[in-house]
């Protein structure tokens, strides 16, 4: 059981058909997490940028997968995607709160994909 730390996962499952990872960790909380998801908020600095503020919008995702998931220590896992990004390391705590804020996080992730597609069909001039 959890005391001051992150939760663990018990349990970390690759739905490749549907597109999510299934988590459960040591508190009772369960989580589908959409592969592009993952992807446009990997934990890597090619998404993350270099600090806050500096966040690079990650477009054209819509279909990606994941390859495998690799065990880093007894932290985090590594997902490799099949557009040959794998540089995220995905600590149980990230994991946790990407579950926990996915209906913020996604909502502001379609509020700026809806806001950058905009952009790119304005006529130059």
């Amino acid at each position: 059981m959890t005391t001051e730390q992150s939760p663990i996962p018990t349990e970390i499952r690759l739905r490749s058909r549907s597109r999510l990872l299934a988590v459960t960790f040591d508190d009772g909380s369960r989580f589908e997490l959409p592969f592009e998801y993952l992807r446009v908020y990997s934990p890597s600095a090619e998404v993350k940028g270099h600090g806050p503020g500096h966040e690079v919008l990650v477009l054209g995702k819509e279909n990606v997968g994941i390859r495998r998931i690799e065990p880093i220590g007894q932290y985090a896992v590594r997902l490799v995607f099949d557009d040959g990004h794998d540089t995220g390391l995905y600590s149980w705590r990230y994991l946790y709160e990407l579950g926990r804020d996915y209906e913020k996080n996604w909502a502001r992730y379609l509020e700026r994909r809806a806001a950058a597609t905009r952009k790119e069909d304005r006529p130059a001039g």
